[in-house]
């Protein structure tokens, strides 16, 4: 599975963007599909996750202004980003595994993209 997430760029605080993750090699409908981020100097962390049956799970950090949300056809995943933080700066990555639970943790995920670029202006 090879993942492609785009969407990223620079936005001003309470603004709005929604991240893209385009797989290819193999479909994904069954796969667990997540979201993770990293700040500059910190550890990746999970920010949200899908399961195959559209069961949804989010950090406490975004939930409420971020929603995931899968398109099986286009085998795509999305992150819809809003009332963006200047915290929420970070290079968010895609990930996915074919475990049939939602995990947070890094190691439950076989799969990554390249990762794309968000920075929330003050």
């Amino acid at each position: 599975v090879q993942l492609q997430a785009s969407g990223g760029g620079v936005v001003q605080a309470g603004g709005s963007l929604r991240l893209s993750c385009a797989a290819s090699g193999r479909t994904v409908s069954g796969y667990v599909m997540a979201w993770f981020r990293q700040a500059a100097e910190k550890e990746r962390e999970f920010a949200a996750a899908i399961s195959s049956f559209g069961t949804t799970n989010y950090a406490d950090s975004v939930k409420g202004r971020f929603t995931i949300s899968r398109d099986n056809p286009k085998n795509t995943v999305y992150l819809q980003m809003n009332s963006l933080k200047p915290e929420d700066t970070a290079v968010y990555y895609c990930a996915a595994t074919s475990s049939m639970t939602v995990v947070r943790g890094r190691d439950g995920y076989d799969y990554w993209g390249q990762g794309t670029l968000v920075t929330v202006s003050s």
